[in-house]
């Protein structure tokens, strides 16, 4: 695999309707807002699926979910040990570990590592290159909240030995909402874990594609949708913008303002030209 020669920032611009996108737990598991309205998408919630989509793909990660084991591991220790196993250097772990999974040569990962030499364990770290930032909306998102009723008979009444009286429950959703994902692929970082030209490439494609598969019923197949994908590609290592330039270069803004979007269509996106970087603009699936 050739090595990644330049740096790289990408933004995906995703649509909700009527879904949960990232659920807050420690508020009843609404959709996540900041104190002014705006929704936001956790960038570990991202990175969730970016990884479950490089596992739909054929790709070895490390940090995969319960529900998609692929390899019967139960545990990441576990997994960490069987593919580990007899090595007691630190670097060497570490550069076996981005090998091996390519989750971890993307956004990195911290290992517990006891080396032979040291009297307690201690920790293996790789930084990542992949960077994600939190996802947030365009314009301010409006959370509905509906009640739910469960009415089948989930166990035997004791009592009346009929079925158990109705569950209540709440069932919370953003009713639309464009959200604007942001990222940066450092080129240094790249090379001390082997990320790739072909890593980078697999990366765009899980962003084009990152709601497949993803269906529930806080997110039903069709409610969260990748609009466009820019993905910049400098000249040389270090950039010829910084990121954040480079990011604040697509324009998003509603066509009438004051109104209350329903749909992407309700947008006008643009781009502020930068001389001499031309992003790929790509539609989502």
């Amino acid at each position: 695999m050739s090595s990644l020669q330049n740096k790289i920032d990408f933004v995906a611009l995703v649509s909700v309707t009527r879904a949960n996108s990232n659920g807050d737990p420690l508020n009843g598991n609404r959709p996540r807002t900041d104190l002014n309205g705006f929704g936001e998408i956790s960038d570990v919630c991202i990175k969730r699926k970016i990884r479950n989509r490089m596992q739909d793909l054929g790709k070895p990660i490390f940090v995969q979910s319960e529900d998609r084991c692929s390899d019967g591991c139960g545990s990441l220790s576990e997994r960490a040990s069987a593919a580990m196993k007899g090595i007691k250097d630190r670097e060497e772990y570490a550069r076996h570990a981005c090998e091996t999974w390519l989750d971890v040569r993307t956004f990195g990962q911290v290992f517990a590592f006891k080396g032979k030499d040291d009297a307690k364990g201690l920790s293996c770290g790789v930084r990542g290159p992949v960077s994600v930032h939190q996802a947030a909306s365009i314009s301010p998102v409006e959370i509905e909240s509906i009640q739910i009723t469960k009415s089948v008979n989930g166990k035997k009444n004791e009592q009346r030995e009929a079925r158990t009286s109705d569950t209540m429950g709440m069932k919370h959703f953003v009713r639309f909402g464009l959200y604007e994902i942001k990222g940066s692929i450092n080129v240094q970082l790249a090379e001390k874990t082997g990320f790739s030209e072909e890593d980078a490439d697999t990366v765009k494609e899980c962003l084009r594609t990152l709601f497949v598969n993803d269906a529930s019923s806080a997110r039903p197949d069709g409610s969260m949708e990748v609009v466009k994908l820019f993905w910049w590609r400098h000249s040389c290592k270090d950039g010829q913008y910084s990121s954040a330039k480079v990011h604040r270069s697509v324009k998003v803004a509603l066509r009438d303002a004051g109104t209350i979007p329903t749909s992407a269509d309700d947008y006008v996106i643009s781009l502020e030209a930068l001389p001499g970087l031309e992003p790929e603009v790509i539609d989502g699936i």
